[in-house]
């Protein structure tokens, strides 16, 4: 059995792909690993991985990789983090001012858990360096004082991105162990691309991809 690799875009996964010398395309084969580039968002990539995973459901573990925004400006800028949970932060209502999640209206669960192969003591060795922290996955990423703020206060998650709850998502309806890490390339803030490090975050990520999965 296959790990199965997902990712948003190549760009993020630019080193992976030379390094291994992966083809063209949205879905690539290697003897060792799959690879799929689901394209951006929540949307895009729970429709991916569905029609991906409906007909080939041998994988061991899908490692979800790719960069993300930081709330906590206590984590450098290029580090890697695992995300253990991660939640669609704006599934639900808003009622005046108070938001109902998708699971106080009774509608089914917006939070999801990562889960890793129990007996692999590679990955886990991989792992224990990385902090384990909370991530929430929007269609619109925080560049307003006031929403950073708010979903601060209402989640305080460590981090954000536009996929990784789908993917736990799909894991966890299919049963399929999967752990998320991502490379922090720019902290929630007003718009700045001044001050972002997407080029360090992508450089950090490839480089442990490239070692775990050499080494897997």
């Amino acid at each position: 059995m296959k790990i199965l690799v997902v990712a948003a875009t190549r760009a993020e996964l630019a080193g992976c792909c030379t390094a291994f010398e992966l083809a063209e395309g949205s879905f690539i084969e290697t003897p060792h690993f799959d690879l799929l580039i689901t394209g951006v968002g929540m949307t895009a990539t729970a429709f991916a991985m569905g029609q991906h995973l409906s007909a080939a459901t041998h994988y061991k573990l899908v490692v979800n990789l790719g960069i993300a925004g930081c709330f906590d400006r206590e984590i450098p800028l290029g580090s890697l983090v695992n995300i253990v949970n991660d939640e669609f932060s704006e599934l639900g209502a808003e009622n005046k001012d108070e938001f109902l999640t998708i699971d106080e209206l009774g509608f089914g669960k917006g939070k999801y858990t990562g889960k890793a192969i129990p007996s692999s003591a590679n990955l886990q060795a991989v792992l224990s360096g990385l902090p384990e922290v909370n991530g929430i996955t929007v269609n619109k990423v925080h560049g307003n004082k006031e929403s950073i703020q708010a979903i601060t206060s209402r989640l305080n998650p460590v981090t954000e991105s536009m996929e990784g709850a789908a993917v736990f998502y799909c894991c966890t309806r299919l049963g399929i162990p999967c752990i998320q890490v991502r490379s922090i390339s720019n902290y929630v803030e007003e718009r700045n691309r001044d001050s972002w490090k997407i080029g360090l975050a992508i450089k950090n990520l490839n480089d442990w991809a490239i070692e775990f999965l050499t080494n897997s």
